[in-house]
């Protein structure tokens, strides 16, 4: 298993407290693939630690992430980290979720109601994959507590903690730190577009609409 499908599994099993974005989740899921890209040697940042250096092309075992490493930019100047965020997370979430099914992980099944609303009618199946997951999960392992903390998936108790999750490493720190500028990002694009669609009404009802 990877990091970018277990945060996937354990946002679908958590208590929908919280609506999880498309967006975000996608742009979580693009922070997951490249930390286990930089575990495992596929790449590297540079001296500036704001820049994606491909490693030896190898192939990881998961398809997945064996496409995210062949989507690499190889030659110089390499592509920063919030920029691969952005290109990688282009609609990641719903790549995840037809992987997860065509595996046999997932289920449709009416009325079931997740945190990520567009997959109220997916359900997961009992599987090896989903009880590592939820072990990872329990046992606060830092890099996916950080990942689910940055979307709000809060710990087992509902409540989050108030502060990250510390990570030792300081790659993968970049990584986590780039994500929640990635995310304050897309919240604040959120916010001009709902004010915009607010001031349109407005405008319309002036109007007689």
């Amino acid at each position: 298993m990877t990091t970018a499908r277990d945060l996937l599994i354990v946002t679908m099993d958590a208590e929908p407290s919280r609506l999880v974005e498309r967006g975000d989740l996608s742009l979580a899921l693009a922070g997951a693939e490249l930390i286990d890209l930089l575990a495992a040697g596929e790449a590297g940042l540079d001296g500036s630690g704001e820049h994606i250096v491909p490693g030896p092309a190898g192939a990881p075992e998961d398809p997945l992430l064996r496409q995210a490493a062949a989507a690499l930019v190889r030659e110089a100047p390499y592509e920063s980290i919030g920029d691969w965020l952005w290109r990688r997370g282009r609609d990641l979430s719903a790549v995840y979720l037809s992987a997860l099914e065509a595996d046999g992980q997932l289920i449709w099944q009416r009325n079931r109601h997740w945190k990520v609303f567009w997959t109220r009618e997916l359900a997961l199946v009992d599987t090896d994959a989903r009880h590592h997951a939820a072990n990872r999960r329990r046992s606060d392992e830092p890099v996916l507590a950080a990942l689910t903390e940055a979307i709000g998936i809060r710990d087992q108790d509902g409540e989050g903690t108030g502060e990250a999750p510390k990570v030792s490493d300081d790659a993968v720190a970049r990584v986590l730190t780039a994500l929640d500028d990635a995310l304050a990002e897309l919240a604040a694009e959120r916010q001009r577009r709902d004010r915009r669609r607010d001031a349109a009404a407005v405008d319309n009802v002036r109007r007689g609409y």
